[in-house]
């Protein structure tokens, strides 16, 4: 793994209560929401022909699991932080990692054909300056992408009291230095970036049967990682319990507006 120091306070890390094999959990389920999406637009754009493939703020390398040998050699994975991309080079060897900052690539110009970001631009400084450097580093006539952006102004949290998550975990998210609406800026800040022939849409919602277990208790890990600071214990796991009991019910709607933007260098 290579490691560097590119300004490192530009790029945030989520709070870190959570274990790294937590969070690799957490990528995994991140994984499974983009999914469909990236099923339709990995053909599209050559991923599988690819000899070099930049997949910035990679985490734990969660997005490596349904990829084939070659793809794993084509990768070079970049993040802040190390126990992550030490988890990443464990459970997926084959790729290369580095551990630096997203607005300061340590690559020459046109070193990929597709570069791309999972759940990265809300949490950086400058997101224009990040496209930008995704960009420089791309070839031309190649992809730059930006697979899911959520956008916390649009949440949709239902039955009360459960309306009350969306401006808490707006709140929590602005602490932390993050931007939870960033994900209806994707076009503008592709746009700024000199991205050409620019896409964007949203995922669309769909609720066809409750979160198995697992999956409602890590959406609550994640929850009670940002809310600890805001509300008291008590009102927590009531929250917890009113969710709960929503699901059981058939009465929870829970939506999250998360965008995408690709286009051609």
């Amino acid at each position: 793994m290579l490691c560097s120091s590119y300004l490192l306070n530009q790029v945030l890390i989520p709070a870190m209560s959570l274990t790294s094999e937590e969070w690799h959990q957490r990528f995994l389920q991140q994984a499974q929401w983009t999914k469909g999406f990236r099923a339709y637009i990995f053909p599209r754009i050559g991923f599988s022909r690819a000899d070099r493939i930049l997949d910035i703020g990679c985490g734990t390398g969660a997005l490596m699991e349904e990829w084939n040998p070659r793809e794993r050699q084509a990768l070079v994975g970049g993040d802040l932080n190390e126990a992550f991309l030490n988890l990443a080079m464990r459970n997926y060897p084959g790729g290369t990692f580095f551990c630096g900052d997203a607005h300061h690539l340590p690559f020459p110009a046109e070193t990929f054909e597709i570069s791309f970001n999972h759940y990265l631009l809300l949490w950086v400084e400058d997101p224009v300056q990040v496209v930008e450097e995704m960009k420089r580093v791309t070839k031309s006539g190649g992809v730059v992408l930006a697979l899911a952006e959520p956008d916390y102004g649009g949440r949709i949290d239902y039955p009360p009291p459960l309306d009350t998550i969306q401006d808490r975990q707006i709140a929590s998210l602005d602490a932390q230095g993050a931007d939870p609406k960033r994900g209806r800026k994707l076009r503008r800040i592709f746009h700024e970036a000199g991205v050409k022939e620019i896409k964007t849409g949203v995922f669309e919602g769909q609720w066809a049967a409750p979160p198995d277990q697992r999956d409602w208790e890590m959406e609550w890990k994640i929850l009670e990682n940002d809310l600890k600071e805001l509300i008291s214990p008590e009102m927590l796991n009531a929250l917890k319990e009113a969710d709960l009991d929503a699901w059981r019910k058939g009465h929870r709607t829970l939506f999250l507006p998360t965008f995408y933007a690709w286009g051609k260098v």
